[in-house]
């Protein structure tokens, strides 16, 4: 990236522009963005609530400290440096020190995070990879009884969920099988209620972003997110039923999956004969991984319908990154265990020689550009200029299609049919057929534009109809000379629209705090309250 910029993947524009949106409210004093106000071309939408927040605030924290053409290089490396630091706490359980930092380096690199990174761009995955090390880490220690470790499992599973919502809901079932593993392996269900108590706690530190997403989905499309070419049933490794990019890229995904898949179990076999010098370790990373490559297979399409918001996750192939915890346990395990020491080196250097040669075809068939970087600084402005960048459709407002929103500079026919200033806030606007019309009778002067709050003053010799520069979301509290209204949407878009009487007015429309955002805030709150009370505990089980 030094030298060629940056590898822009699929999901490269999305996390950038998210990442700049937040800095940009940062500089407005919104210290949490709920709205991402550049999006759809300053239309905006409510990505902030929906996505979680850990990727787009780091990128945005990165964003303000370094050029934002390093960001993503930046970002991935401190990534894949916090990921090899949690691998190495969990393999120096069992193993040597060097066996446990190769363990580490392995699952830094691993295969499935190459793609992420230069195919894919999906920074918040990547992110969210690097807690699960840990989850298997705490839910292991409370299994031999450690309670102390409730906060550490509550905490890495909390950064889960903040991070990646696909890789959340993978890390949610991961860890139900890890310790339905422990309680069989002991037998008794004191792991279970004391990993279900570090889960809770996890689910109260995320409430804040987990309950408002939660109860606001029905405002949105969120259905979208599985709609046409991005289900589970369309995506199984080796996959033909599908667009023809869709299919290229699964291709090259299941023959990186494959080959992990052959290592991992080589590896398992070569260690299953000394499986007990690992304890419940060597049972855990098994079963993980067989769940892993279970479900990237088309059999198993019954349970990505049957298993609750399993089929958010999209694409199978996302268990990858379960199976590289194993891939990298299982193969630090087997060098450690190897009866020459040379040999096992040796093996080891070649499968790092392949993982760069892996790399380097990757590096080769990546799309690489200069210019995403710049374009998106220039298209996020603030005030009232600026662009925009396209918006998601899983965040459209029901009702809206922000196809039909004005803006797009590759819709030509979009852009003709508008005013001369696209970014003019707000219209007079005909709300039978959502037609711009001559606003020569009113004029209006703009007290306050940021992310959250629009203020203007508005005067017409006529009643008039006036189409705002903002998606209708239920969040926006609309006041018309301090009266609080329901404002109307334009039926193909969603736009909002504010019917106003002859005479000045003062439009106030304001995002409000919604009661689940609160109650999320207290939630958490009070779970981090608990977990600190549990973590400053003196040593030793709970009666």
């Amino acid at each position: 990236m030094l030298f060629l910029g940056n590898a822009s993947g699929h999901d490269f524009q999305f996390h950038m522009a998210s990442w700049m949106d937040a800095a940009g409210q940062w500089r407005e004093g919104i210290v949490y963005p709920r709205w991402a106000e550049w999006a759809n071309w300053g239309f905006g939408e409510p990505r902030f609530i929906f996505y979680p927040p850990g990727s787009w605030m780091a990128g945005a924290a990165l964003g303000t400290a370094v050029p934002w053409r390093a960001v993503p290089g930046v970002f991935i490396w401190l990534v894949f440096v916090a990921a090899g630091m949690a691998m190495w706490n969990l393999a120096r359980e069992c193993l040597p020190a060097r066996y446990a930092t190769v363990a580490a380096v392995l699952f830094a690199v691993n295969p499935y995070h190459l793609v992420i990174v230069y195919y894919r761009s999906d920074f918040a995955e990547l992110m969210a990879g690097a807690f699960l090390p840990l989850i298997v880490w705490g839910a292991l220690r409370l299994a031999r009884g450690e309670w102390r470790s409730v906060p550490l499992l509550a905490a890495a599973f909390a950064g889960t969920w903040l991070s990646d919502a696909p890789a959340a809901v993978i890390a949610t079932y991961a860890l139900a099988l890890i310790l339905f593993v422990a309680c069989v392996g002991r037998p008794s269900l004191r792991p279970l209620l004391a990993g279900a108590t570090g889960m809770a706690g996890g689910f109260g530190l995320a409430a804040f972003y987990i309950l408002p997403a939660a109860r606001e989905q029905g405002w949105v499309q969120i259905t979208q997110v599985v709609a046409d070419n991005l289900g589970p049933t369309r995506n199984f490794l080796f996959t033909h039923s599908n667009d023809p990019d869709f299919v290229a890229f699964n291709w090259k995904v299941s023959y990186v999956a494959v080959s992990v898949m052959l290592v991992t179990s080589v590896a398992a076999v070569l260690v299953a004969r000394r499986r007990r010098d690992f304890s419940h370790l060597y049972w855990t990373m098994a079963a993980l991984g067989f769940l892993s490559i279970v479900l990237m297979l088309p059999f198993t399409t019954f349970l990505w319908r049957l298993l609750p918001e399993l089929r958010f996750v999209q694409f199978p192939w996302r268990w990858l990154e379960v199976l590289a915890l194993a891939f990298a346990f299982f193969v630090a395990a087997a060098m450690s265990r190897a009866q020459r020491p040379g040999r096992a080196w040796a093996t080891g250097v070649a499968l790092f020689v392949a993982i760069c040669a892996g790399a380097t075809a990757m590096v080769r068939t990546a799309w690489w550009d200069s210019g995403d970087v710049p374009a998106m600084v220039a298209s996020v402005g603030s005030g009232v200029s600026g662009a925009g960048y396209r918006g998601t459709d899983e965040y459209d407002p029901v009702g809206c299609d922000h196809y039909e929103l004005p803006g797009d500079p590759d819709d030509e026919e979009r852009v003709e049919g508008v005013s001369p200033t696209p970014a003019l806030p707000i219209e007079k606007v005909d709300p039978n057929t959502g037609d711009v019309v001559p606003a020569s009778d009113i004029t209006f002067q703009i007290e306050q534009w940021s992310a959250e709050r629009r203020t203007i003053f508005v005067q017409s010799a006529a009643p008039v109809t006036l189409a705002v520069r903002l998606l209708n979301y239920p969040s926006w509290n609309v006041r018309v000379d301090g009266n609080t209204i329901v404002p109307g949407a334009l039926h193909d878009n969603g736009q909002m629209f504010v019917p106003l009487g002859a005479g000045t007015h003062s439009v106030d429309i304001q995002f409000r705090r919604t009661r689940d955002r609160t109650a999320g805030s207290a939630i958490s709150i009070v779970s981090a309250l608990a977990l600190l009370a549990l973590a400053i505990r003196k040593k030793g089980p709970v009666p």
